[in-house]
């Protein structure tokens, strides 16, 4: 019985082994992309009659191409490798199959892309649109009055600061009326319908004057284009040297607002300073908004960081002397209150000033917020090299270095109320000590010629040198380490902070303090050093401090060093093409720490005898004689 038992098993085992178990059909996967809904036929698109415009004045209206053969290129808003655009996708034939797995993919392009990015288009509320001339700027705003007459009758006011900075772009815009006019002009006659639809004078204009005050140059609206160009030509000079651009523009609106129920109203106004009256901005913001008036601003760019920038002036009589003259000229911050800590660079005699990428910070927001433009106009704008001073271009402001607008678009200042920006600060401890430590009232001068050399006559000369170099270092350091205090409040919030502005400008400062402080403590602490120190030859007999990327007086000192470093790379890191990493890679220029070197100079040796006195010979007077130069005037108020 046991042996059947054991055969019966062994054989049930191997028909398992030799036919096995029936296998489960496998389960086929089916990829399905859900089809969009079916799109209705597409309707026949009129293509719009349009102006095209550049920063270079062209002859004729219009054109058959804008880029002629470039347009088959593909351009798109998104720059991608590879040209994609929205498309339903391709009905496929499917058989059904029992029992499939549904594994659903969203690959929707949500935006067009293509092989070239086009920023042909500026949407109005721009911030910081670039010109190297006024007339760029005025082409585009034909453009702007030319769309407007589409949608209906349209009143355009010109405003002009009246001083002597700005006579220059006066004359130029009175010769060009004639132009803007006649190409309105030209396309009324041609049966435009822009045109057409209005019966009772379509475009009428207005002129004010400002300085210390604002007047109308045209009693009542026109449309005569004679006495607008009169209006334009008599503006009077102001020598005030102030500018009320806020009350002119507050002015025009309101004078302009009996006409807003049947007319568009445009204002445009032409200035190169910020205005001395900006606590106006929200009260004339909140009057062109109620009554939907953009105002459009042919200005100047905001120095990066600061308020003030030197503009050059040359007599304009050949009689005087040609010399150029600098006079100072508010025309920034480009940011509701400085966000840039007043620290020059060692033994640098002034900072070089940079372009911020926007205009004054008031007069941006007012076009920002009433949907208009602002025109950032420099006539040395030129992204490819410095701009020296000689090369700036007469009545224009020095700005040495200039971005690519591409690039500074991501780092647009916050254009809000006061209370707004208030609560922008009160949010974030790093934007609050950035701000703070950035209203330092006078420029720091970290170490400016500090004593690098010292000779030894003997050991009491030669501390009292070393105490006397410290005099300058013991004043600096509390000063440079209050800064270092006030950011160091934000540090923790620092990872908090949103936005490529706020982030480059609290590292930068961060950075370039922390780089300072490092500077100034082992400057002291070496020369504290230096007076117990041996000569390793006994021949020597002087010390030279030289600059090191080494520390060598303290761990403390060793790991702010590290730190400044961290933060001052990464913004060259992150924020490549900026004003941020160009100050950040200039500080990185110069080492932190110092250390000490030992030569032989010859203070103790003997020393020669001084000449035998004798007169030296007579001059010829005569062949010294200069010609007189031409007489100088000092500049007017700009």
């Amino acid at each position: 019985a046991w042996a059947a038992s054991l055969f019966v098993n062994v054989a049930l085992l191997v028909g398992l082994a030799v036919f096995g178990w029936p296998e489960e059909p496998p389960k086929q996967i089916v990829t399905y992309i859900e089809p969009e809904e079916e799109l209705p036929p597409e309707e026949e698109i009129t293509l719009p009659q349009d102006f095209a415009f550049s920063d270079q004045p062209v002859e004729e209206v219009g054109a058959q191409s804008i880029d002629g053969t470039t347009m088959a290129e593909s351009l798109a808003p998104v720059l991608a490798d590879v040209s994609e655009a929205p498309t339903p996708p391709t009905p496929v034939e499917t058989a059904l199959v029992s029992d499939a797995t549904f594994e659903f993919r969203e690959e929707v392009i949500a935006e067009a892309k293509g092989l070239k990015q086009s920023d042909r288009h500026i949407v109005k509320g721009a911030a910081g649109v670039g010109t190297t001339g006024a007339m760029g700027a005025i082409d585009r705003i034909t453009h702007e009055i030319y769309l407007s007459l589409q949608q209906r009758k349209t009143l355009v006011v010109w405003a002009f600061d009246a001083t002597v900075s700005l006579s220059q772009q006066r004359r130029q815009l009175h010769d060009r009326m004639d132009r803007i006019y006649e190409e309105l002009g030209v396309i009324e006659a041609s049966g435009n319908p822009a045109f057409a639809k209005h019966d009772d004078k379509p475009l009428l204009t207005s002129v004010y004057a400002f300085g210390d005050k604002v007047e109308s140059q045209i009693q009542l609206p026109t449309d005569n284009l004679a006495e607008i160009k009169l209006a334009i030509k008599n503006i009077p000079i102001d020598r005030s040297g102030k500018e009320k651009a806020f009350e002119a523009i507050y002015t025009a609106a309101d004078g302009a607002k009996r006409y807003a129920n049947d007319r568009n109203v445009m204002i445009v106004v032409f200035t190169d300073e910020v205005g001395d009256d900006q606590n106006r901005v929200d009260d004339t913001i909140r009057l062109c908004r109620k009554f939907h008036m953009p105002v459009y601003v042919v200005g100047v760019p905001a120095p990066f960081g600061r308020g003030e920038t030197e503009m050059k002036w040359v007599d304009p009589d050949p009689a005087y002397d040609q010399t150029a003259q600098w006079g100072r000229v508010n025309q920034g911050p480009e940011s509701r209150l400085p966000e840039i800590v007043k620290l020059h660079f060692v033994n640098a005699p002034a900072d070089d000033p940079m372009d911020s990428g926007y205009g004054p910070y008031a007069l941006t927001r007012l076009a920002v917020e009433t949907g208009g433009i602002y025109f950032s106009v420099h006539p040395n704008r030129d992204m490819r090299h410095a701009v020296s001073r000689e090369e700036t271009a007469n009545l224009s402001a020095h700005l040495k270095y200039f971005f690519d607008p591409d690039v500074m678009r991501k780092y647009r200042p916050d254009y809000v109320s006061d209370a707004e920006y208030q609560k922008l600060l009160n949010e974030n401890k790093a934007r609050q000590a950035l701000v703070q430590a950035a209203q330092t009232p006078n420029w720091i001068t970290p170490l400016s010629g500090p004593a690098l050399h010292f000779p030894k006559r003997d050991d009491a000369d030669l501390a009292r040198r070393l105490t006397e170099a410290q005099k300058g270092a013991a004043k600096l350091e509390p000063v440079i380490g209050n800064l270092y205090q006030t950011l160091k409040i934000g540090e923790s919030d620092r990872p908090k902070l949103d936005g490529p502005r706020w982030e480059a400008g609290y590292d930068l400062a961060m950075g370039r303090v922390l780089a300072a402080k490092v500077r100034t403590e082992a400057y002291n602490a070496m020369l504290a050093k230096a007076k117990t120190m041996k000569f390793k030859n006994p021949k020597n007999d002087t010390w030279d401090l030289e600059p090191a990327d080494t520390i060598e007086v303290g761990s403390a000192l060793e790991k702010d060093a590290a730190k400044a470093k961290e933060y001052l790379n990464r913004v060259v890191g992150e924020h490549p093409g900026t004003p941020w990493a160009m100050l950040a890679a200039k500080e990185l220029e110069t080492p932190l720490g110092w250390q000490w070197k030992e030569r032989y100079t010859g203070v103790n040796a003997p020393r020669p005898p001084m000449g035998n006195g004798a007169p030296p010979p007579p001059s010829d007077d005569k062949a010294n004689v200069m010609k007189k130069p031409p007489p100088k005037r000092p500049p007017p108020p700009l």
